[in-house]
């Protein structure tokens, strides 16, 4: 049987596929443009077959290379994933969150610590909203969305229910409510406005009235622009909750809109948990029921629209 190619030719062919060209590939290695063609060339006389094709602009997989990508980045993640379980202390949760989940999370996690000082939590937070656990060192992650990924454990946390709010000294005065947003600055959390634009339609506005706005990139910079009184804001009840229950917040309309989206706890599968994760996926299902039956109460006579079912 002949040796195996070694782990650094394997890493050179996935990073090379993924670029499609020597000198990008070189680059990002920290090696020269000869000596990652050479490693190639030396893998395909390994393995007897091309794996890319070179052509003026740059490189094209062929279909043997196109067939061992897929298998080789799982592998190469698994064995990353490995080596960093290995080398990290005992009794460490590294869990992942998008920003605009983190009004919710990050209260809870340090309620769980202080009753549980056995384990640390390592909470890493960013803007996208997904994971790859094959690539990402993470033990599991608060997600936004719908996962998609069959290879993952899903434990629903709370739907997204949205409504405006703003602080209370931002609203006083009289008069109807959907016409009193023209004189307001309205708090955009993307830059599509999509938020708002589905609210003022199931209001039945068919665009937005004529009043400033501001755009953030994150839901959790226009909540921060909310509470500072520079506007009104598309903010989820959920996420809110602590902030709306001290009337740091107020919701002003009783509007609100089930968006159909919904947040998640995942982690890969796995036939046996973690202690630390076993501990941390039962106290946010609670927290998370909790949420939900708390946020049944307080809506109390709102109106409430569900937009997955029409």
């Amino acid at each position: 049987m002949n040796p195996l190619p070694s782990l650094d030719v394997l890493k050179t062919f996935i990073v090379v596929a993924e670029r499609l060209n020597f000198t990008h590939a070189a680059r990002h290695m920290h090696l020269t443009q000869g000596a990652v063609s050479r490693q190639i060339a030396g893998l395909e006389q390994h393995l007897g077959c091309a794996l890319f094709i070179r052509q003026a602009r740059g490189l094209a997989l062929t279909e043997p290379g196109l067939a061992l990508l897929a298998p080789l980045q799982q592998a190469m993640g698994q064995i990353d994933s490995t080596l960093a379980l290995a080398g990290r202390p005992a009794g460490t949760l590294r869990v992942k969150c998008p920003t605009c989940a983190m009004r919710w999370l990050l209260p809870r996690i340090i309620q769980l610590q202080n009753q549980h000082p056995e384990i640390d939590i390592a909470l890493t937070t960013a803007i996208s909203h997904g994971v790859n656990f094959a690539s990402e060192h993470f033990d599991a992650a608060v997600v936004f969305g719908r996962p998609d990924n069959k290879r993952v454990q899903t434990t629903h946390l709370f739907d997204e229910v949205l409504t405006p709010v703003c602080i209370p000294e931002l609203w006083r005065g009289q008069g109807d409510a959907v016409a009193r947003l023209a004189d307001k600055t309205l708090l955009h959390p993307t830059r599509d406005r999509r938020d708002w634009l589905l609210w003022l339609r199931t209001a039945g506005c068919d665009a937005p009235p004529p009043t400033k706005a501001q755009h953030f990139d994150t839901l959790d910079l226009a909540m921060t622009a909310a509470l500072q009184g520079y506007g009104i804001a598309m903010g989820d009840l959920c996420l809110l909750e602590f902030d709306l229950q001290a009337r740091r917040l107020i919701a002003p309309f009783p509007l609100c809109i089930q968006s159909g989206a919904s947040y998640y706890l995942i982690h890969p599968e796995q036939k046996v948990l973690s202690p630390p994760l076993v501990l941390f996926k039962h106290w946010l299902e609670r927290e998370a029921r909790d949420s939900r039956q708390r946020l049944a109460l307080n809506l109390g006579n709102a109106k409430v629209v569900n937009l997955a079912r029409r």
